[in-house]
Order: structure tokens, then sequence, then C-alpha cells
């Protein structure tokens, strides 16, 4: 029987969430009454993307290390203190997921630039995506030339004029996205481009591509803004082709490249509420040292993780060879090799 190279069950999973999807464009549209037909490339894109994206994060929950944090992080967030653990998901969701909290020590530069390029890139997600869909669209006001209205999923949620503020801001959004990514990408292409370090490990494809990706997306799509205002025109059809080609890129990528970071991230926070419960019920400590190292739930976990993946590190004793810290280890090991050695009768050789 020859392998699979396809997990069946992350298969049915976003294959059935993506018929879903198209379901809700369907009538989160009206009936496609309100979806851009010229909008048709991103929609298909978009969709891949989708399920690109469940079908990898639907594999990466199924391995054990992943699978016991997803179900402990589940588990202390709806049992014990909730609402304590719903305000502390709250606080790390502004923290490091909005404020990028996560990235200022490493330097506030570079926190700027990821910050930059966070803001940018979800701002312009959460415009394109409802706008693609036909969830958001807008109209002219009945018996009027100067309002706007605005609806989401069919229903008039605002409206307003269209030389105020608020039209300037609404219909020139995706600009301040592009420009925010725009300084972020270029300060890190220069640190990437400049730096001996980086340059001696990185790859084109993992560290210089979604840079550039990035930079492409953003800059033709300000292109498409000043060829409207200030070209009456000229090279759209271009720009409006080009544009959609990196966007389609970008979206083809996020499930297979490094851009699969942004899907993960969240689970972060599941992580560190596994950390704070697991520093409640207690510490171990390395029975060679005698000093605390990690969480109990941690070894413990990490026990049975091992032995569903193949791995026994048990000893004669009862013990295991997890219970000792990477110093206890490592002492350990080294305890070993003398005696081997002293067996051998050669210490040095």
């Amino acid at each position: 029987m020859k392998n699979r190279t396809f997990n069946t069950k992350a298969l049915l999973i976003a294959t059935l969430l993506s018929v879903f999807m198209i379901v809700l464009v369907f009538y989160g549209s009206r009936k496609l009454q309100n979806f851009d037909a010229a909008l048709i490339t991103y929609l298909f894109g978009t969709v891949f993307a989708f399920f690109g994206i469940v079908y990898r994060y639907t594999v990466w929950l199924q391995r054990p290390p992943t699978w016991i944090y997803f179900k402990r992080g589940i588990t202390f967030l709806f049992t014990g203190k909730v609402f304590s653990h719903f305000w502390f998901a709250s606080k790390e969701t502004i923290e490091n997921i909005a404020f990028q909290k996560f990235i200022y020590p490493r330097g506030k530069y570079r926190w700027m630039a990821h910050f930059m390029i966070a803001i940018g890139c979800t701002s312009a997600f959460l415009i394109t995506i409802p706008l693609t869909f036909g969830w958001i669209h807008f109209t002219m006001a009945p018996n009027s030339i100067s309002v706007y209205e605005a609806h989401f999923f069919g229903f008039k949620v605002m409206d307003f004029e269209l030389d105020s503020i608020m039209a300037f801001l609404t219909f020139h959004a995706l600009n301040w996205s592009s420009y925010l990514v725009i300084f972020g990408s270029v300060y890190y292409l220069r640190r990437r481009l400049t730096n001996p370090g980086l340059i001696a490990t990185q790859t084109f494809e993992g560290d210089l591509l979604p840079l550039i990706l990035l930079i492409a997306i953003s800059v033709t799509g300000l292109g498409l803004t000043y060829s409207y205002q200030f070209m009456k025109g000229f090279a759209f059809d271009f720009l409006a082709v080009l544009h959609a080609v990196t966007v389609i890129m970008f979206l083809i990528w996020i499930p297979f490249g490094k851009f699969f970071h942004i899907i993960q991230r969240p689970a972060q926070i599941g992580a560190h509420i596994y950390n704070k419960e697991g520093r409640k019920k207690g510490m171990a400590v390395c029975p060679h040292t005698g000093e605390e190292f990690a969480t109990k739930l941690h070894i413990d976990d990490l026990k049975i993780v091992t032995k569903e993946l193949g791995f026994d590190f048990s000893m004669q004793d009862g013990g295991s060879h997890l219970d000792l810290s990477p110093e206890g280890k490592r002492s350990r090991l080294a305890q070993a090799h003398l005696r081997a050695r002293q067996a051998g009768g050669n210490l040095f050789g």
C-alpha cells in the first residue's frame, strides 16, 4: 500500500470550511447582488489561500506536541477562573498581536517596522476581504448625488458626504495600509541586504521574497490611486493586472511560506496560558541539581508526547531522563562518559 501524500482529516475539514465560506459569500452578498465581478480573481485567490491555511493548520494541530498545547490551552481557557483567563487572553492579544510587544526587546526600530507591517497587513485584510466577498459595498443615497451609503451584509450601517473627511479616510484606507507596509518592509529589506550575519544565513525564498511581495503589492496598489487621480487613468489596466498578480501570489504563498506564521502567532496566547497555569500547579525540580527548571505540568506532558512519538526515556529506578534539567542531563552524560572510559582503562583515548 502506497503512503498517502495528503492528510484525509485535514483535507475534509479544509474542504467543508471552504464550501461554507463560499456559501457565506453567496448569501452575504445578497445572492451575489452586491458582489463585484471584477474581483473574481481575488475571490479565487482568497478561497485557495483559505483552503491551504485550514489544511496546513489542521495538520499542524494533529502533531502530538501542538495538539497537547492546544487541548490544554482550550481546557484552561474555559474552566476555572474563566473571566481571569479571558482577561489575560485579551491583554495578550492587545500587547503581542496588536502592538507586537514581543518584538520590542530586539530593538525599538525593529519593533516599529514590524508593527507597521502588522498593522498595515491586518487593516488591508479587514478591508479587502469583506469587499472581495461582497459583504461591504457602497451606493449613492436615494435622491442624492453627494451622499454615499455604506452597507454591511446588505444592511445600511452609515452614510457620509463625498467631500467629507470620513469619505477621504474611507476611500483611501488601503493607501494608508500600503504606506505602513512599505516603510516597515523597506527597513527589514535594507537590514537583510546590509547585515553580514543575516546575509550569511538567509534565503531568497524564506527571507527576501516575502518582503519583495509585500512591497510590490503596496506599490502597485498605490500606483492605481496615482493613475486615476493624477494621470487620468494612464496605464491603469496594466497596473490593475500587475497588482492582481502580486496579490494572488501573496495569497497563494500564505499557507506554504513564511507568511503562515501570521496564522500561527495567536496560538502563542494559548501557550502563555498553559505556562501560567503550569506555574500555579507547581514547578519540576531537577533531581541532580536540586533546582526548579520547568513546570511539572510541562514535564508530565512531555513524557506523554515522547511516548506517543515512540521514545521512552524511563530509567531502571522508575524515574525518567526527562525529570532532569538541561544542566542535569549534561552532567549525567559526562558522568556516563567518564565511567565508560574508566571501564575501558583509558581516560584520554
